[in-house]
């Protein structure tokens, strides 16, 4: 019995210590994933619980005060890609 109890509390540590990671390191490790697996086109962000709303919770952090969600962009287009303007900053000072 006090090995059940044991074993209980340190899945119970274990849980705690997940949820208490650093939100920009959990929400890395997930974009990591994301990309490995060829997902494109999507915003991770960092939101208290009560603005997840509809949006997919993908992580807790945080010690459970913030989650993670994520969101599904649009691609754009081909016609779009062209029109998109890339600058570098020192582009900038030059004009």
């Amino acid at each position: 019995m006090k090995k059940i109890m044991l074993l209980a509390a340190l899945g119970g540590i274990s849980a705690s210590a997940f949820a208490a990671k650093d939100c920009e390191e959990l929400k890395a490790e997930i974009a990591t994933k994301l990309e490995a697996k060829g997902v494109q086109n999507y915003h991770l962000d960092i939101v208290a619980p009560a603005e997840v709303a509809s949006r997919d919770e993908v992580g807790s952090c945080g010690g459970g005060s913030k989650r993670i969600v994520y969101t599904r962009d649009k691609p754009l287009r081909a016609a779009e890609q062209q029109d998109v303007v890339t600058t570098r900053p020192d582009d900038q000072a030059r004009r």
